[in-house]
């Protein structure tokens, strides 16, 4: 009898875990898909009016003007005329998959204890199953960079494809970038502890500062050294040194991000990106001058101060582009791995504010992936590289119009059901069954 329990329960579970599972990952792609007659936004600015791609194991194979070529059809045939193709898009420095549900502590995975954790790898942590990162491909976030948060270093982020069994299925770099958070030269006062609540100068700035020096110092010293016993920490900065792994800095302050410049100097990094920023376009000169580019906050936001314009976050990323930075646009903050999904809208928002459609199209295509170092195989709709995409109805930097109707990852036709599209279609046949039965009662 307890057997037989036993039995009753287990497929009681496996019935609801298959019921609330994420979507199975796409097989591998085993046939030609040729794309005709879209409207093909590449990703580096240019367009193609009427469109002819051919997708093959995993790759584009061909993309050019059906209007300039004779070459036929392959596979299957998706006829998309009206429609419009993107490379699919990337967000960057995301929590996506480290954390599920905020108020469940157990689900909760994006920090680990200590301030200066450069050893700490976020993609062991990354939960390919998640229904929140399920809920990006419907709006053509298929990619992003897993960053961990906390402590003064965080850790190392790696980036990954949104379609996958799990975290090994979904690596495409791994250990891309170390992750700093920069001390703030201004805080808060802690209303908790009966300080006045307002800003005021962090006396503890330049300290916080000093520690991060000396911590490359002593860490460049370790690895010059005889390495007799094993430091963690310092031996993950081997490849920071070598100029392998990129160094994200996360900072908003004017005052911060020069220091973050002569950081860099002092230090001879090579590869040094600004995230967050703020009041980068105050200091567009020296970062364009220090080759330093910016992953920029997101744009649907109030500006910080009271005597800033009210618009000024919606057009920090012109001011940026018009300096010659190269810009991706990010979306940490409040609710931000759901938030992520609204991605291309905020690049719409920089569209509304003065920027090229195209380019702002870059910002969360071919300019981020430029930044995360992924660029020779996603970022554009190129001969070559992975076959990441997706068709909508639309605009897809519109809310209105950002409407998938068919999204492909290394050539795999991904699901876009998730489990907001099942409730969608579970009320949306509800009231259309009581308007059948209400007409009939009449």
């Amino acid at each position: 009898m307890k057997n037989i329990k036993s039995i009753f329960l287990l497929a009681f579970l496996m019935t609801a875990a298959t019921g609330f599972a994420q979507q199975t990952p796409a097989p591998k792609q085993t046939e030609a898909i040729t794309i005709v007659g879209a409207t093909a936004h590449i990703g580096n600015g240019e367009i193609i009016e009427n469109s002819l791609i051919i997708l093959e194991d995993g790759k584009i194979r061909t993309i050019t003007n059906a209007n300039s070529t004779k070459m036929p059809y392959r596979g299957t045939v998706i006829q998309a005329e009206g429609k419009h193709v993107y490379p699919g898009f990337i967000a960057p420095n995301s929590s996506l998959g480290l954390v599920e549900i905020d108020a469940i502590r157990q689900t909760d995975d994006e920090s680990e204890l200590g301030e200066l954790l450069p050893h700490v790898r976020s993609i062991v942590a990354y939960n390919a199953e998640s229904k929140v990162v399920e809920s990006m491909r419907p709006n053509g976030v298929l990619i992003g960079q897993i960053t961990p948060r906390g402590g003064r270093i965080s850790g190392t982020s790696s980036i990954v494809q949104f379609d996958a069994w799990n975290w090994e299925d979904a690596i495409m770099k791994e250990n891309d970038g170390l992750h700093i958070n920069w001390p703030n030269s201004f805080r808060r006062g802690r209303w908790w502890a009966g300080e006045d609540p307002g800003v005021k100068p962090n006396d503890e700035y330049m300290k916080e500062s000093k520690e991060l020096t000396e911590f490359f110092s002593n860490a460049k010293a370790y690895l010059a050294g005889s390495r007799s016993q094993t430091h963690l920490p310092f031996e993950a900065m081997e490849r920071v040194f070598s100029g392998e792994k990129k160094v994200y800095i996360h900072a908003d302050g004017e005052k911060e991000i020069m220091d973050i410049i002569n950081f860099k100097k002092d230090n001879d990094l090579e590869n040094v990106i600004l995230v967050g920023g703020y009041n980068a376009y105050k200091v567009s000169d020296e970062l364009k001058n220090n080759n330093i580019s910016v992953l920029l906050a997101r744009a649907h936001q109030t500006p910080n101060l009271d005597d800033e314009d009210y618009d000024l976050p919606y057009k920090m990323a012109k001011l940026l582009t018009d300096k010659g930075i190269i810009v991706g646009l990010e979306t940490s903050g409040g609710m931000e791995r759901m938030n992520t999904r609204n991605l291309p809208f905020y690049a719409g928002t920089a569209v509304a504010h003065g920027v090229n459609k195209e380019e702002a199209l870059k910002m969360i295509t071919s300019n981020t992936a430029k930044i995360l170092g992924i660029d020779d195989t996603v970022g554009t709709l190129e001969e070559g590289k992975d076959a990441t995409l997706f068709i909508s109805e639309g605009d897809a930097l519109d809310m209105r119009t950002n409407k998938l109707s068919k999204a492909f990852i290394q050539g795999r036709d991904i699901s876009l059901e998730s489990h907001q599209t099942e409730l969608a279609k579970r009320y949306s046949e509800k009231f259309e069954n009581q308007e059948q039965e209400a007409s009939q009662g009449q």
